[in-house]
């Protein structure tokens, strides 16, 4: 009888692309991956009753019939919160709390960034959106950003320009807020938090001053102390500046920038305390003021970029939360992979509207085959209106109706690429 030496592995809400991507890893390890929860089944409880949910989990866990070696997770709320109470709980591997909700806590975020890094914080201040008399108390200049302290992909964050904006943007995040907000406060409860951040919870807004440039995200985890930075992601937007276009690896900003932000990020993710994480870190470099800003930290890996991780280097880099839950030091090797460099590509539309036609299943294979590795994700169905798709997948001006993951032997040929896959994909909306 052959013994088995696999490690079990539970890994928070999977979904197929992502698990995918894992299980293509697991081959590689003694270790046995263990779905814990769906995503369906975490945001299914009436008002997301956040002790529920993680009393299902902690249940699941301890009832397991053989160890069990960790806990990991690849998305943001509520689950990059769940990872480090479940794992304290049963003495896994994974970061603290309190370090967890200093990255998210975009208020809270932007205080522990202050005090070490200011010249690359922008002014902000917090705002409780229903609290009128507030309004009339904001100090940072217009124009600026508006958003929850806790929300994803841009959702409910407006670009202010004056009291209208601000009045529009306002009534907008009331009715929407609390749909996070309510169960990030929860979450909060769990944290010894100062007196001054506890009463900024998830129903508060951070308005900031307005920052630009270049958009990058470092890619990196920390273990022992230590901070590793393993890749750099550009982002493009569109010409409203707010709506991403795509990803694209390797970043081709100068060498001097980007080691100016692995300084930055490490100083910063070592004074937070994170540790035993992987995380993402999104800069701005203003070229003409030669400016590099801090835009926010997600203590996670960022799942968009996997797959371009995969394409370049030969790996995803689901590879490093696999190794941080086991207790192991990460191991990346960089160009290894099929392409020199890659993206990950949004079709939008700006305006609302209902999917007349969408690509068959034989036009999507013909995509494929005549441009190998790439994978064309389709969001929309014929008659689907597009206010009716996942909200995880949108920002606040637009609908993201398919995604695109395209490699190339270089930039200017991955252009061509994207633009000639664009054209063969027939969307129809009315």
């Amino acid at each position: 009888m052959v013994e088995d030496n696999s490690t079990d592995l539970f890994v928070i809400g999977p979904d197929a692309l992502n698990l995918q991507k894992l299980e293509v890893i697991e081959a590689e390890y003694p270790v046995r991956l263990e779905p814990l929860l769906t995503m369906e089944e975490i945001t299914s409880h009436e008002d997301f009753n956040v002790k529920a949910v993680l009393d299902k989990a902690e249940r699941v866990l301890r009832n397991h019939p053989r160890p069990v070696g960790g806990v990991i997770g690849f998305w943001d709320f509520p689950v990059s919160l769940m990872v480090p109470i479940l794992a304290s709980r049963l003495g896994l591997y994974a970061p603290s709390l309190e370090a967890v909700v200093g990255c998210e806590h975009k208020y809270l975020g932007r205080i522990l960034q202050r005090e070490v890094a200011p010249e690359h914080v922008p002014d902000f201040q917090s705002l409780d959106p229903f609290d009128d008399k507030a309004l009339d108390d904001i100090r940072v200049e217009y124009p600026f950003w508006i958003k929850p302290v806790k929300s994803f992909s841009s959702h409910l964050g407006f670009r202010v320009g004056n009291r209208n904006d601000l009045e529009r943007a306002v009534s907008e995040i009331r009715s929407g807020i609390g749909e996070i907000g309510n169960a990030f406060s929860d979450f909060m409860d769990y944290v010894d938090l100062p007196e001054s951040i506890r009463q900024v919870d998830g129903n508060h807004c951070v308005i900031e001053a307005l920052i630009g440039g270049r958009q990058c995200t470092l890619e990196g985890f920390a273990r022992n102390g230590e901070v590793n930075i393993y890749g750099i992601v550009d982002s493009f937007r569109f010409p409203n500046g707010s709506t991403f276009s795509r990803y694209q690896y390797p970043s081709t900003l100068p060498r001097r920038i980007r080691q100016q932000m692995i300084d930055i990020a490490t100083r910063v993710i070592n004074h937070i305390g994170l540790d035993h994480s992987a995380f993402n870190m999104e800069f701005f470099w203003d070229k003409a003021r030669d400016k590099v800003w801090i835009l926010e930290i997600n203590p996670r890996i960022s799942q968009s970029h996997g797959d371009v991780f995969e394409k370049v280097d030969g790996t995803p880099h689901h590879r490093i939360i696999m190794d941080l839950g086991l207790g192991r030091q990460p191991e990346w090797s960089r160009g290894k992979g099929e392409f020199a460099c890659a993206a990950k590509v949004f079709l939008r539309r700006f305006e609302h509207g209902t999917a007349t036609r969408v690509p068959t299943r034989a036009e999507i294979d013909e995509v494929e085959r005549q441009f190998p590795g790439t994978i064309v994700n389709v969001l929309v169905t014929e008659g689907m209106e597009l206010s009716e798709l996942d909200p995880q997948d949108q920002d606040s001006y637009s609908y993201a109706y398919a995604i695109l993951f395209v490699g190339a032997s270089g930039g200017r040929r991955l252009r061509e690429r994207i633009k000639a896959i664009g054209s063969m994909l027939p969307f129809e909306f009315r």
